[in-house]
């Protein structure tokens, strides 16, 4: 089983204020009058009430459910994840945060692909961890992470945590559960995976029997900000042991997540409906998009998540079509680290599909 830093072991930090609601919950009765902290302010919130309405002033008042429980009720009842699996925290990025605060000390190493999603290696240097990034796996209408050269650099470099985003951003790859698994096993016993699940909503496969299990030595990241489109109120999950997240929750901000976040995300998850309306909206403008640009002749990569990857043969080419896109108003996203600096990504967005949006695209793959 992998292991945690030293000053987490034993009794560790406690969370000196787990809130309201979780007191509520222990006393099993509501505590009504509220004198001794900050939610029990006379701040009218006038201004507040006239410009949002009094829904929203009501929720400025109280800091979030520390324990989410909300949201982690409804999360366990529509994908079938135990509940005591479950942590809710402010977004993938707070996640990997947490989760590296959890697992790394400063000085060990941490093993990510060369151009993956960047948050992780700017938390990592951040943390005082070595970042070693092996590169993606390049081959026709492959870029994908490869995931024998993570498990043999972790093992070259006594690696504390593996880090792989599955599917892939910014590549849009998805490795098979059975690969996933196989990783795991292939890592020293002493190394995490963290497993970013940013994009699992989109995957064809996405409500699987898989998709709802904590794996040993395992944390897994899901977030709220692409399938459900709250990127802005940030909210996310993760699902490892219970034991793991006991140990996050010593070092996780508790109040994170606002009681707005919550309550928003509760009636999202409360029409789940129109969430799924929109991912499979999403899937069709992806394939639409896909086959619009292979009919062009460009190389556009597989993806199991909202957006396509279009390699160009040079990383120049991709800059100048970059910039002319820009100076027309449209931005896509440019990969910038120097390996991936030929890929384009375009989000599977209505806007996408227009025609004469994306014509300086077109015209280069065309020419």
């Amino acid at each position: 089983m992998p292991r945690y830093p030293n000053h987490l072991l034993s009794e560790g930090p406690v969370n000196p204020f787990p809130g309201i609601k979780v007191l509520e919950r222990r006393l099993g009765k509501q505590i009504p009058h509220r004198l001794g902290s900050n939610e029990g302010l006379d701040m009218p919130h006038r201004a507040l009430r006239e410009h949002f309405g009094d829904a929203l002033a009501e929720h400025v008042y109280c800091y979030g459910d520390a324990e989410a429980l909300g949201v982690r009720k409804r999360l366990s009842a529509q994908q079938g994840i135990p509940l005591d699996t479950l942590l809710v925290d402010a977004g993938a990025d707070s996640l990997i945060a947490l989760a590296l605060r959890t697992t790394c000390e400063p000085g060990e190493a941490v093993v990510s692909t060369a151009g993956t999603y960047p948050t992780l290696g700017y938390f990592a240097k951040g943390q005082g961890c070595r970042l070693v990034e092996p590169s993606y796996y390049e081959a026709p209408s492959v870029l994908a992470p490869d995931l024998e050269a993570l498990a043999a650099a972790a093992h070259q470099e006594n690696a504390r945590l593996v880090y792989l985003a599955n599917p892939d951003n910014p590549s849009g790859h998805l490795h098979s559960d059975s690969a996933i698994l196989k990783l795991r096993d292939a890592l020293p016993d002493t190394c995490w995976l963290l497993l970013d699940e940013a994009y699992g909503d989109f995957r064809d496969d996405a409500n699987s029997e898989f998709a709802a299990k904590a794996i040993p030595g395992v944390i897994r990241l899901r977030t709220f900000s692409k399938a459900h489109g709250l990127a802005g109120l940030r909210i996310g999950y993760a699902i490892a042991d219970p034991d793991v997240l006991a140990m996050m929750m010593k070092v996780r901000i508790h109040y994170a997540v606002s009681s707005l976040t919550l309550a928003a995300a509760e009636v999202v998850l409360d029409h789940p409906d129109e969430v799924n309306q929109h991912v499979a909206d999403v899937k069709a403008r992806r394939e639409q998009l896909a086959a619009h640009f292979r009919a062009l002749g460009a190389d556009v990569l597989p993806s199991a998540t909202n957006f396509i990857g279009i390699r160009l043969p040079s990383a120049d080419l991709a800059a100048e079509v970059h910039q002319q896109l820009l100076d027309k108003g449209v931005l896509v996203a440019r990969l910038a680290h120097p390996e991936l600096a030929n890929v384009i990504r375009i989000t599977a967005v209505q806007a996408a599909l227009e025609p004469g949006r994306l014509s300086v695209l077109e015209n280069t793959v065309r020419a």
